[in-house]
């Protein structure tokens, strides 16, 4: 089984957490009859952005699941967990408020990033308030999203100039405890 990022927004679909919470679990239980299953989705406070993590035999199953929900699927891809172990992800006990992409520069290998990654990573010490958790990687290389805790946006750049990481954008997510 692999791991897939589906991108997409739920404006059209959600306007509370409530309503959010109703939607998650018709594609939980969707996903199951599919022989998949939902390993986590962080949104964005005004439900512009989501991120779906699906676990699956095959990509086209998971998107199909979602647009057969009603959700506007924007991006697929698969994706490798980095920094945490998939089990811990699974018990969805952290916290994590912030999400930074970055686009890989062409040409980067997934040995070569994370050879990187293990170098810069120590260097999160050196900005306390910021609790990096994990990253997905895009197994095309295109791109990562790296999930953190953190009290604010500045405080998550200075993270990523600590571990010498660009940014392409930065989404603060809505708690979904």
């Amino acid at each position: 089984m692999a791991l897939y990022l589906i991108e997409a927004s739920l404006k059209e679909l959600v306007s509370s957490k409530e309503e959010l919470d109703q939607k998650v679990s018709q594609i939980q239980e969707k996903l199951t009859e599919n022989n998949s299953a939902l390993i986590e989705i962080q949104v964005s406070k005004d439900f512009s952005r989501s991120f779906f993590i699906v676990e699956g035999e095959d990509q086209n199953t998971a998107t199909k699941t979602l647009k057969t929900a009603g959700v506007p699927v924007e991006l697929t891809k698969e994706v490798r967990l980095v920094g945490k172990e998939l089990d811990e992800v699974k018990k969805n006990n952290e916290v994590v408020n912030y999400l930074v992409e970055w686009n890989i520069p062409e040409g980067i290998t997934m040995d070569q990033y994370l050879a990187r990654k293990k170098k810069n990573s120590v260097h999160y010490a050196e900005v306390p308030e910021v609790a990096f958790s994990r990253t997905y990687v895009c197994e095309d290389m295109e791109k990562c999203l790296c999930f953190y805790d953190a009290p604010d946006e500045a405080a998550v750049k200075r993270a990523r100039e600590a571990v010498q990481t660009p940014i392409d954008s930065i989404t603060e997510l809505s708690n979904n405890k």
